[in-house]
């Protein structure tokens, strides 16, 4: 998707800093980096992957996933799931419970479409909804169960339940037993691999005594599903899982930067998502003010990490909805009204739901614009 007043930059010497600002650029060197070095150790590892597409919304990405090895696309919303479908990608399993009755019917007209479609449960009542508008259909839905081990927000919350619901999905028609995920999104973004690792190691007992209990009803769980770009590595030696969402390590941010991924690697991914904003004004001694403010970032994580075009010591601060603030430590320093300033995103999946597309680009080149699935619930 090219937008039209822009159309003009593509392949053109220099473009990357003639984009109206605030943008999102995409380094795709480093995005097609990323996804090789995922690849290869899902291949090296055996860990299936299953990447989550509520990071970049984005077909074009989740193509390239899949092209290099993924088993599907993980995603948060069934407009996602819709999009990713949409553009004749298999494997999608959605990883929140929906249970009104417009999106049960939702699932079901998916499902009786989309080869291998999956969702998670964690109710038998949703479970029996579930069922009966797959039925109406025609379709055969897989059915996750969804296991409570520490994030608190969706989740059987004991054996005994997960054991019951897995034997009533295998007695219903229109519905299979497709696995288990279970995802502890409070330990993510821990710096210390080891601290990390400690902070999994009960969830992943009780997901081992889960799988006995249920190999010993006769229903071993197909997939185990979960985790996260922080915790792949420390999921994959716990030999519990069959696969993994990771998602934001395609791009990468601010928070996945400070940490320690792989326990053999601190840096695996590198940095292939930025703002890029403009110095609007550099009337005041000491600092300059941009064109990129509240609006233009996810604020949950801090302020961004300048990366390019200001001296290392700079830092970034926000200045309202439509301004931030790049501070010096050398009033000399500080750079001209018109310069174009990179910043890494401290979170890049809200970051990335702010904008309706990708600026591609190569070196200084904007090569294509992609389109982002946003506003698609």
């Amino acid at each position: 998707m090219n937008a039209d007043h822009e159309a003009v930059l593509l392949g053109q010497s220099g473009s990357r800093a003639r984009l109206t600002t605030p943008a999102l650029i995409l380094d795709l060197d480093a995005l097609e980096a990323n996804v090789a070095t995922m690849a290869a150790y899902s291949h090296q590892t055996g860990l299936g992957l299953r990447p989550h597409a509520k990071t970049h919304k984005s077909p074009d990405i989740a193509q390239l996933q899949v092209k290099a090895g993924a088993l599907g696309i993980t995603c948060a919303t069934l407009g996602e799931a819709e999009a990713m479908v949409e553009a004749g990608i298999a494997g999608v399993l959605v990883s929140s419970p929906m249970v009104t009755a417009a999106k049960v019917e939702r699932v079901a007209r998916i499902a009786a479409r989309a080869e291998g479609f999956m969702i998670i449960v964690d109710d038998a009542g949703n479970a029996e909804a579930q069922a009966a508008a797959a039925r109406a259909v025609g379709a055969n839905l897989g059915l996750v169960i969804d296991i409570e081990v520490g994030c608190e927000r969706s989740g059987v919350v004991s054996i005994d339940e997960a054991c019951a619901l897995a034997r009533r999905i295998a007695a219903t028609e229109g519905v299979r037993f497709a696995g288990i995920q279970a995802y502890d999104g409070s330990v993510q973004a821990i710096p210390s691999y080891q601290e990390r690792q400690g902070s999994l190691t009960a969830g992943h007992g009780y997901l081992r005594a889960l799988k006995e209990r249920l190999a010993a009803l006769g229903l071993p769980p197909p997939i185990v599903s979960g985790g996260g770009t922080g915790s792949h590595d420390i999921d994959r030696a716990s030999g519990v899982f069959t696969e993994v969402q990771a998602g934001s390590y395609v791009v990468l941010d601010a928070i996945y930067h400070a940490g320690h991924l792989w326990h053999d690697r601190t840096h695996p991914f590198v940095p292939a998502l930025f703002v890029a904003t403009t110095v609007t004004s550099a009337s005041h001694p000491g600092f300059v003010t941009t064109d990129a403010g509240l609006k233009a970032f996810a604020t949950d994580s801090g302020p961004p990490i300048l990366w390019r075009g200001v001296p290392a010591d700079a830092t970034y601060s926000f200045m309202g909805d439509e301004h931030g603030r790049i501070t010096t430590a050398d009033p000399a320093d500080k750079p001209a009204p018109g310069t174009v300033v990179e910043c890494l995103t401290p979170h890049c999946d809200p970051t990335i739901n702010l904008y309706d597309r990708y600026a591609c680009v190569r070196g200084d080149r904007v090569v294509d614009f992609w389109r982002i699935a946003r506003g698609r619930w």
